[in-house]
C-alpha cells in the first residue's frame, strides 16, 4: 500500500444543518435571480462540512462538491445525460451555478409543459432519487466544469478532498430505458467516461477517488445467466480506472454484504474497499443475540487492499457500542490494513445531537444517541485506539459507549409487560377477514358509490396560515381552542371544496399533521418526537424521523375527533387516514434491539385499536397507507419472504377486526411495486391506490398479467411536478388504466397525496381528473 485513510465517513449531508440549502432552493425556484444566494449557500454548506470533518480529526474527506437536488441526478448532469426534453430550458449558470442548473431542476421537478423524470427510493432507505433515462443511442459526454471547479475550491482550502461519484455499475443497475433497451449495454461507455475524467481530477491536486457501488450488495450475486459477464465486464472497467490516473481508488458499498466487491475487484488497482460492517451483523437487525462472528467477515479479502471498515452505523441514531466495535477492527487489522469509516452515508442521519432541543430534559434517552457530529468522533476515537495513538478521553469514551449501550438494553423505558402480553396473544385469526368477494357485495350496498370512484389520497394544500397555526400553538402565541377551531374551519373548506369539484370519496385534509409519520409519534408511547433532527427526502424536501425507542402503545385515540369534524360537514363517505405500520418503522429511527416484526406488532395493535374508534364514530372507510412497504423489502431475495411474512402480518392485524361493511384503503408510493403485487394482493385491503402516473403506468402490466382482483386506483396525476395535467394526459392514463383493470375494480386517483400543491394547482387538476372519470364513466356504462 503506497497511501492509506486512518478515519473517514463514507458520505456527508447536503441540506444543511438549518435546512439552508431547502429555503435557497425554494427561494430559486420561485425566483431565479436569487441564484447567487443559492450558489453561495450551497458553497457555505460545503465548506462547513469540510472545515468540521477536518477538525474532528479525519484525514479524508468525501465531497461531492455543490449538490442542488440528488447525487444519481447529480451524475445524469457530469455525464451528459439529462433527458433530451430539457435540452432548450434556459439556464440562469452565469450567478455562479452550474451551466446546467436549470435543466436539472427541470428534469427533477418538471415545468408546466414538461413532465419530471421518475423518482424513486434508494435501495431500501427513504432517500429518493431522480432516475436516469436513457436509451439503446445514448451518448455519454462529459460535463465536468462544475465538479472539478468545486473539487479546486476545497484543495485550495486545504481540504484533504476525495471526490465522491456513483459507480458506473450502480448508475445503470438503476437506470431505465425509454426504449426497452438494456441500460448496461452502456457499461463500458460510462467506464471511459470516468477514465477521462479521473486524470482532470488529479490535475486538480486529489489524492483519492470514491466510486459508490451499493449495487454490489443486492442480488446481483444470484442472478441471472449475465451475473458472471456483468461481473468481469466490472472488473475490466475498474482494471481500466485504476490505471487512468495516479489517484487512489476507493470502492465503497453499502446496506449489505461488501464481498461480493471485493472477490470481483481485487487485483484491479483499486486501493482501497468501504464495507459496511452494520447492516446485516444483526439478523436484519433485529436481535443482538445472533451476530456474525468478526472471523468471517469478508472471506473474499486477502488483505492486498485497505479495507475501510463501517462499524459505525451511518442510517440509525444509536450509540455505538466503541468497544465492541474495536474489536471487530483489530480482528481485521490483522488480516491487512484497515480504516475506519461509517457504514453508509451520513446523509440518512441528523447533523448534530447539540442542536436537538427536544432532548433538553431527557438526558437519559439523549445518552443512547449519536447523531452525524456524534458518529463523526466515534469514527475519530476508534481511528486513535486502533492506531494506538489515542488519550486518556479516548479510553473514557469507550467505557461511557458501554454502559450506555448496557442502560438502554435494562430500562424500563424500553419493556412494556403488559404490551408483551398481548402481542403473545395474537392469533391467526386476528390476521384476516372474510373472503374479499363476500365484503365486496356487503360495501357496494353500504356506500352506494358510483362506477370509478373519485378521491385523493389524503392531504391537501399545507398552506402558509396552516403551518403558522402550528408554529403558534408551539410558541404558545394562540390557545389549543383556538388551534382547534383554526383546524376545523380549514377541514370545512376542504370539505366544502372537494363537495364543489365533485369528488365522490373525501378526505378531511390533514391540517392539523404535520407529517404523517411524526403525527401520530407524538400520540405513542415508545416514541420521541425530535425538534431540529432533520433529513433529506428528497430535494428540498426534508423530514423529521421520529425515534422508536421503546414498547409502542396508544394512551388515547388519535384522529377520531377529525373525522368526526369532517363528517359532520357532509353527507358524502370521508375517509379515515392512518399510516401503517410497516411505514411507520420505515420512516422512524428504529430500537435495534428486538426484531422489526415485534415493533410492527406493537405499532400495529395501536392501530387496531384506532381503527375501532374510528368505526365507532361512524367511518366507512378507512384508509392505512404502507408507502414504504416495498422500502424495507431486504436487498437480497433469500432474506425477503420473512420480511413480507411479518410485513404483511403486522397490516392485516392493524385492519382485520372490523365487519365486512368497513371498507379498507391503503395507499403506496415513491417504489417499484411491479414485483410485489402479490404482495399487494396479500395485504388484503379492499382498495390499493399506487403511485403510476409518475411512473409511466408501469404498475399497469403487472395489475394485468397478476390478475389482480381487489379494487385499485393507479395514480393518473403526478402530484410531485408543479404543473396542471392536460386533459388529454390523464384521459389516456385512465383509458389506460381500464385496458388492465376491469370498470368495476378501478378508482380514480392522483399518485400521492397534496400536501407540497397550492390550492389555484390543485383545483384545477382535481377538475381535470373527475372530468376524466365522468367521461370513462359514460364509456363503460355503454
Amino acid at each position: 500500500m503506497t497511501a492509506q485513510i486512518n478515519a473517514t465517513v463514507a458520505g456527508v449531508p447536503r441540506i444543511g444543518p438549518g435546512r439552508e440549502l431547502k429555503k435557497a432552493l425554494e427561494t430559486y425556484w420561485k425566483d431565479a435571480t436569487t441564484g447567487r444566494n443559492l450558489a453561495t449557500v450551497a458553497t457555505q454548506l460545503v465548506n462547513q462540512q469540510a472545515d468540521a470533518l477536518t477538525q474532528a480529526g479525519l484525514d479524508s474527506v468525501p465531497t461531492i462538491g455543490r449538490s442542488f437536488y440528488d447525487s444519481m441526478l447529480d451524475t445524469s448532469a457530469l455525464l451528459g445525460t439529462l433527458p433530451a426534453r430539457v435540452a432548450d430550458i434556459d439556464d440562469h449558470g452565469n450567478d455562479g451555478l452550474p451551466a446546467y442548473i436549470d435543466r436539472l431542476f427541470a428534469a427533477a421537478r418538471g415545468t408546466a409543459d414538461l413532465p419530471a423524470s421518475a423518482m424513486t427510493k434508494w435501495f431500501d432507505t427513504n432517500y429518493h432519487y431522480i432516475v436516469p433515462e436513457l436509451d439503446a443511442d445514448t451518448e455519454f459526454r462529459l460535463d465536468d466544469a462544475a465538479l472539478l471547479s468545486d473539487l479546486s475550491d476545497q484543495i485550495t482550502r486545504g481540504t484533504a478532498a476525495r471526490p465522491v461519484l456513483i459507480g458506473p455499475l450502480t448508475y445503470l443497475a438503476l437506470a431505465r430505458t425509454t426504449d426497452g433497451s438494456d441500460a448496461l449495454v452502456h457499461l463500458g461507455e460510462v467506464f471511459d467516461a470516468y477514465a477521462r475524467l479521473l486524470p482532470r481530477i488529479a490535475e486538480r491536486g486529489a489524492s483519492w477517488v470514491q466510486f459508490d457501488e451499493p449495487y454490489l450488495v443486492t442480488d446481483i450475486a444470484v442472478d441471472d445467466g449475465r451475473r458472471s459477464d456483468l461481473l468481469a465486464r466490472t472488473r475490466a472497467g475498474y482494471t481500466k480506472l485504476a490505471a487512468a490516473s495516479d489517484l487512489h481508488i476507493l470502492l465503497q458499498t453499502y446496506f449489505g454484504d461488501g464481498d461480493l466487491a471485493v472477490s470481483t475487484l481485487s487485483g484491479t488497482g483499486i486501493a482501497a474497499f468501504g464495507v459496511d460492517l452494520v447492516t446485516g451483523r444483526t439478523d436484519e437487525r433485529q436481535s443482538t443475540d445472533t451476530r456474525t462472528a468478526d472471523a468471517d467477515l469478508l472471506p473474499s479479502w486477502t488483505g492486498q487492499e485497505q479495507i475501510l471498515a463501517g462499524v459505525v452505523d451511518g442510517r440509525n441514531i444509536w450509540r455505538t457500542d466503541l468497544s465492541r466495535a474495536l474489536a471487530t477492527l483489530k480482528t481485521l487489522a490483522a488480516r491487512g490494513p484497515v480504516g475506519v469509516s461509517t457504514s453508509s452515508s451520513l446523509l440518512h442521519v441528523p447533523y448534530s445531537l447539540a442542536q436537538e432541543t427536544s432532548l433538553d430534559d431527557d438526558a437519559e434517552l439523549r445518552s443512547w444517541l449519536a447523531f452525524g457530529a456524534e458518529k463523526v468522533a466515534e469514527v475519530a476515537v476508534l481511528s486513535r485506539l486502533l492506531t494506538g495513538t489515542e488519550t486518556e478521553t479516548d479510553r473514557t469514551a469507550v467505557a461511557v459507549s458501554h454502559d450506555a449501550v448496557e442502560a438502554r438494553r435494562v430500562s424500563a423505558r424500553t419493556h412494556n409487560e403488559a404490551l408483551r402480553a398481548r402481542t403473545a396473544g395474537v392469533t391467526d385469526a386476528d390476521r384476516h377477514r372474510s373472503p374479499f368477494e363476500q365484503r365486496r357485495e356487503v360495501q357496494a350496498r353500504e356506500l352506494n358509490l358510483p362506477p370509478l370512484p373519485t378521491t385523493t389520497i389524503g392531504s391537501f394544500p399545507q398552506t402558509a396560515e396552516i403551518r403558522r397555526a402550528r408554529a403558534d400553538l408551539r410558541a404558545g402565541r394562540t390557545t389549543p381552542a383556538e388551534y382547534h377551531q383554526a383546524m376545523v374551519d380549514e377541514i370545512r373548506d376542504v370539505i366544502e371544496r372537494q363537495e364543489a369539484l365533485g369528488l365522490d370519496v373525501l378526505v378531511h385534509g390533514e391540517p392539523e399533521r404535520n407529517d404523517m409519520v411524526q403525527y401520530f409519534s407524538e400520540q405513542l408511547e415508545g416514541y420521541h418526537s425530535t425538534d431540529l433532527a432533520w433529513v433529506q427526502s428528497y430535494g428540498s424536501r426534508c423530514v423529521r424521523p421520529p425515534i422508536l425507542f421503546g414498547d409502542v402503545t396508544r394512551p388515547e385515540p388519535m384522529t377520531v375527533e377529525w373525522f368526526r369534524v369532517a363528517q359532520s360537514f357532509t353527507d358524502k363517505p370521508v375517509k379515515g387516514m392512518l399510516t401503517g405500520p410497516v411505514t411507520m418503522l420505515a420512516w422512524s429511527f428504529v430500537r435495534d434491539d428486538q426484531p422489526l416484526g415485534t415493533t410492527a406488532d406493537q405499532v400495529a395493535l395501536a392501530l387496531r385499536d384506532e381503527i375501532d374508534d374510528l368505526v365507532d364514530a361512524g367511518a366507512k372507510i378507512i384508509q392505512v397507507d404502507e408507502p414504504a412497504i416495498r422500502e424495507l423489502l431486504p436487498l437480497r431475495r433469500a432474506q425477503q419472504p420473512a420480511y413480507l411474512e411479518w410485513a404483511v402480518g403486522a397490516f392485516r392485524l392493524a385492519t382485520s377486526g372490523v365487519a365486512d361493511s368497513i371498507q379498507i384503503h391503503t395507499h403506496m408510493c415513491y417504489s417499484e411495486f411491479n414485483e410485489l403485487i402479490g404482495t399487494v394482493g396479500d395485504l388484503d385491503a379492499d382498495v390499493t391506490s399506487i403511485e403510476a402516473a409518475r411512473n409511466g403506468m408501469q404498475v399497469l402490466h403487472a395489475l394485468r398479467e397478476s390478475g389482480f382482483e381487489l379494487g385499485v386506483g393507479p395514480g393518473v396525476w403526478d402530484i410531485h411536478s408543479p404543473r396542471v395535467p392536460e386533459q388529454s394526459e390523464v384521459d389516456t392514463l385512465l383509458t389506460e388504466a381500464l385496458e388492465a383493470v376491469p370498470a368495476s375494480q378501478l378508482w380514480v386517483n392522483p399518485d400521492c397525496g397534496l400536501k407540497t400543491r397550492g390550492w389555484e394547482e390543485t383545483t384545477a387538476s382535481i377538475r381535470v381528473l373527475v372530468a376524466a372519470a365522468e367521461k370513462a364513466r359514460a364509456t363503460v356504462s355503454a
